[in-house]
């Protein structure tokens, strides 16, 4: 720690001559200089205008007209509401304080990420070489990134806007490299045998061809964009997470509430709009929707309509500046008010499920992991990674336990991991109940899926909101956030594993006789054996980023240790040292899952030997 205190010293002394701080500071300005103009173009007032150069109605105008040209006119409905709803409760500047990170972190996104993504699609060397960077960047907990972001490119904008591109830019350029990669060998060769050179095949096939893969990983990273914008918010980045988090740090729960039902508000309009946009062309080919003819008719009457907004923008006060009310105030007041009825009415039971849960399951096995001698909790984790992964693991599972140790947060990680663990195990029992219940009935899957798509773009800030009005500030709280943020995708994963078993094999389970209980527990659940520990991978890592989260929530272990790095200069060192420890434990979760996801154990029927040896005996016997 005394060493990392002092490597932070000596990078703030040499801010002005060491030329790697001196690029990233400077780089760091560009972020600041492009958010600060957008700032005056729509959100803050352009000295010596005390406005913005565009008003609340003409920015809302130009995003309708936008919505309506790649989307639809339904989107722009929603675009409308959702924009009119930022002014409504109060929050516009801030609302669009993050849609201005979100959207310099994108586009940096796509201009990084689009080369690595047919870089990777077209060599299997460099695959290799930036997976290996990926699976670092989404391993990390995205409380992680910020020490060291704000070491090399300060707070503010600059701070938000980076470690936001850093998070976003994985989910871009794995899915459109497996988009690019995934288009038929059989169409590359025949451009080939067309004479044409890499870049016509790649502009002209591939990336056509992949255009539907490559706008799902666009909407991913905008979602992980505007997640990390979002808890950016705690090194001074602007938006919506400012205000989320003034409020959670004074328990004012409704307070916290309008913000964030705002951000979700937010990243539903950015989903729907992106994916009802890469779907409009498909809509059109199929004849639905407007003609050609009558679409530009309208895009051009509403054209008109929208300069007219933009100069009433620039001339009127009341479209300038969106009119104060107190809509934000009164629904936050009612949120109080009905948060303080439901915990008391049902404070008693909530307590009681906390205790329960604490007594059975987190205190043992923190008491079991955290309490007993290092080296023997260090033995039970190797003893399980064998179990799991075998070889594989072990090396992953030495190395990371040795840098923890050596680290000196041993006892915090432990505490970290079991809070993991507890979270994990009961997301695997939701994912398994819920899992089975949609791939076996198509009318569950179509109710509840939509509501698991709802949850996968809530960000993860958000979730600490209700959870910390029904249980307080605690480690259960951290848990039960994990829980429900990791809940949705390992659900999600499950079903489509088990609803991926051969129906063969379910209808020759079935001939024989077999019960329900015994088709899904001895066909059903074992052949989906790969979801199920896919969906425990990321299952256990969504848990972990909640539980580090947190620590701004009274969860102590090393997510309070990152905060105490963020609050206290004097503390970087030991933040930064957590934040170490935190990889290291993600990734040694990460390796221990994926091995155990590549694992075939050999059973008497699949070892060689045994299978040659009673093939043989078979044989002598017919003979």
């Amino acid at each position: 720690m005394d060493r990392l205190s002092g490597f932070r010293d000596d990078v703030i002394a040499s801010r002005d001559t060491n030329p790697i701080i001196k690029f990233t500071y400077a780089l760091g300005d560009k972020f600041v200089s492009a958010v600060d103009w957008l700032q005056r173009m729509v959100s803050e007032p352009n000295f010596p205008r005390p406005v913005p150069e565009l008003g609340w109605l003409g920015v809302t105008a130009v995003a309708v007209w936008i919505a309506l040209a790649v989307a639809g006119w339904r989107i722009a409905v929603l675009v409308a509401a959702s924009f009119v709803s930022f002014g409504l409760l109060g929050f516009w500047s801030d609302a669009m304080d993050l849609l201005i990170v979100t959207f310099v972190s994108v586009a940096i996104v796509v201009v990084i990420g689009m080369p690595l993504a047919v870089w990777i699609a077209t060599s299997r060397r460099a695959d290799r070489v930036v997976t290996v960077f990926l699976d670092l960047a989404q391993t990390m907990p995205t409380f992680v990134y910020l020490l060291p972001i704000v070491l090399f490119f300060g707070i503010g904008a600059s701070g938000a806007v980076v470690c936001t591109l850093i998070y976003a830019l994985p989910p871009l350029i794995r899915i459109a490299g497996h988009g690019i990669r995934s288009v038929s060998p059989t169409t590359i060769e025949a451009t080939d045998s067309a004479g044409q050179t890499f870049l016509q095949r790649l502009f002209k096939v591939q990336l056509p061809m992949a255009r539907s893969t490559i706008v799902v990983g666009l909407n991913q990273s905008i979602m992980a964009a505007l997640s990390m914008a979002t808890l950016a918010s705690y090194v001074d980045g602007p938006g919506l997470g400012k205000p989320v988090l003034n409020a959670l740090t004074r328990v004012d729960i409704g307070g916290a509430f309008v913000p964030g039902m705002l951000i979700v508000v937010m990243a539903i309009m950015l989903d729907r709009t992106v994916t009802a946009a890469s779907q409009r062309r498909d809509v059109a080919a199929h004849g639905e929707g407007w003609s050609t003819r009558t679409r530009r008719i309208v895009l051009a009457v509403t054209g008109v309509a929208v300069l007219v907004c933009i100069y009433e923008s620039r001339q009127a006060l009341w479209a300038a500046q969106f009119p104060e009310n107190q809509s934000g105030r009164w629904v936050a007041d009612r949120v109080n008010s009905l948060t303080g009825w439901v915990v008391d009415t049902i404070g008693g039971f909530t307590e009681g499920v906390k205790n329960l849960v604490s007594s059975v399951l987190i205190d043992p096995l923190q008491s079991l992991l955290a309490e007993s001698p290092w080296w023997l909790a260090a033995v039970a984790i190797l003893a399980l990674a064998w179990v799991f992964g075998r070889s594989r693991a072990i090396v992953p599972t030495v190395v990371c336990l040795v840098g923890i140790r050596l680290l000196d947060f041993w006892h915090d990680a432990m505490v970290t991991l079991t809070m993991t663990l507890v979270g994990t195990a009961l997301v695997m029992v939701l994912a398994v109940v819920f899992g089975v219940w949609m791939a076996r009935s198509r009318r569950v899957d179509l109710l509840i899926r939509p509501l698991l798509d709802a949850g996968q773009t809530i960000p993860p800030f958000v979730y600490l909101i209700p959870v910390l009005a029904l249980f307080g500030p605690t480690r259960f709280t951290a848990i039960v956030a994990g829980i429900v943020y990791a809940a949705p995708a390992a659900i999600k994963l499950l079903a489509d594993g088990v609803k991926n078993v051969s129906p063969t094999t379910v209808e020759a389970s079935r001939s024989t006789g077999a019960t329900t209980w015994q088709e899904i527990t001895k066909v059903q659940l074992p052949m989906a054996r790969g979801a199920i520990v896919l969906a425990a991978n990321q299952g256990l890592l969504y848990v972990l980023a909640m539980v580090v989260i947190g620590g701004l929530v009274g969860a102590g272990a090393l997510g309070y240790d990152v905060v105490l790095g963020f609050s206290r200069s004097e503390e970087w060192g030991r933040g930064a040292a957590a934040g170490v420890t935190i990889v290291l434990l993600g990734v040694m979760i990460d390796r221990i899952t994926r091995a155990a996801a590549d694992y075939q154990p050999q059973t008497a029927a699949t070892r060689p030997g045994r299978l040659a040896a009673r093939n043989r005996a078979g044989a002598a016997t017919v003979g």
